[in-house]
């Protein structure tokens, strides 16, 4: 399973550096392409309340940096 993650940045929020770097600490990898970053969960498939627990660490971690952000696990 993948969680893949879009980031929409604000010219007024934290520098996509800073995004960058928090995100790769939580173990995500900066990809290309129409997504982001990706986190790889392995190959174990995870119940939706634990996908539910990521997002709202992601949500977290993003808080208060003014940035928008698109979650996909598949």
């Amino acid at each position: 399973m993948k969680t893949y993650l879009k980031i929409l940045f604000n010219s007024e929020g934290d520098s996509p550096s800073e995004i960058k770097d928090l995100l790769l600490n939580m173990g995500f990898k900066a990809t290309k392409g129409n997504y982001d970053f990706v986190y790889e969960w392995g190959t174990e498939s995870k119940e939706v309340d634990e996908l539910v627990w990521f997002a709202d660490k992601v949500h977290s971690a993003l808080k208060n940096s003014k940035v928008f952000f698109d979650i996909e696990t598949i």
